[in-house]
């Protein structure tokens, strides 16, 4: 009887030195560079010039939608795994609402103001989804059953931003200018399989500037040219396209033209602002 509890407490200790090794992560690792970098660590976001109504001559708010999966705005949606001090944007504001730094606003209805403020785990609680389906057995005689599905928050599935911002004409300067008001991150959901985008809240962007200043962006051209997401947004380093202006029915594109014509519509919108300016001017 000893030898048997001898044998299985044999067993027992080898199996645990033969499991996977964990090791701890080293305080102070190699430097993984040439040289070191802290050029974003104390970095601030560049002051906006002050606005006097009496200096908007003419205004026109606009939303917009970014597309993560194109290419010109893959630097949104990737690393999908934070390393090397990089994290893709949903990552960043994430972190930070866990943190505090910045408030959530809930979209209640399709309205976009900032009013009800969320915290982080109103956010992840909203996003875990039980849900239940009936399935068929892979095996004979194929009957079906219910089973529940339990799907927790996946920030990989945050595709696309919505913006808001307002293009205005400055007198003073006799510039066009723009202003970021708020972002608005939207996640792809499935039901019924079926795919659908689902809003998940809007954060001011003011108040989201400083911790994007310090949020360092994948440069594609250059790896020693860093670049941060407030910077991507100040310059206007994206691609994205227009589903609504502000209207006396508050409706979207979508809700009165569709396909190509949506598309034709968001361009005319687009080439509005634009030869506004120009026609102010004599050449």
């Amino acid at each position: 009887m000893k030898k048997i509890a001898f044998i299985i407490i044999t067993m027992i200790i080898l199996a645990g030195f033969g499991g996977p090794v964990r090791s701890q992560i080293l305080d102070n690792p190699p430097q993984d560079v040439i040289y070191y970098d802290n050029d974003l660590e104390d970095v601030k976001p560049i002051p906006l010039p002050s606005v006097r109504k009496a200096d908007i001559m003419w205004s026109k708010r606009i939303w917009r939608e970014i597309d993560m999966r194109q290419k010109m705005n893959q630097p949104f949606y990737f690393p999908l795994e934070p390393h090397n001090n990089w994290r893709n944007f949903i990552t960043v504001i994430m972190d930070a609402l866990k943190e505090g730094s910045i408030t959530a606003y809930d979209i209640s209805g399709s309205t976009d103001e900032f009013l009800v403020p969320l915290n982080y785990q109103e956010i992840v609680t909203r996003q875990t989804d039980t849900f239940h389906r009936e399935l068929t057995r892979p095996y004979p005689p194929y009957d079906q059953f219910d089973t529940v599905i339990y799907s927790e928050f996946d920030p990989n599935k945050v595709t696309r931003l919505r913006i808001k911002e307002d293009w205005y004409f400055d007198k003073k300067r006799s510039q066009m200018l723009v202003r970021i008001l708020g972002i608005c991150p939207v996640m792809i959901k499935e039901r019924n399989d079926e795919e659908f985008n689902e809003p998940l809240f809007w954060i001011y962007y003011p108040e989201a500037r400083p911790i994007l200043a310090q949020a360092e962006v994948f440069n594609r051209f250059n790896d020693a040219a860093r670049r941060s997401y407030d910077e991507i947004f100040m310059k206007r380093f994206f691609n994205s396209y227009i589903y609504k202006e502000q209207n006396v029915y508050d409706r979207r594109i979508s809700e009165y033209a569709q396909g190509l014509d949506a598309l034709l519509e968001a361009e005319r919108i687009k080439l509005e602002l634009l030869d506004f300016e120009q026609s102010l001017w004599e050449y």
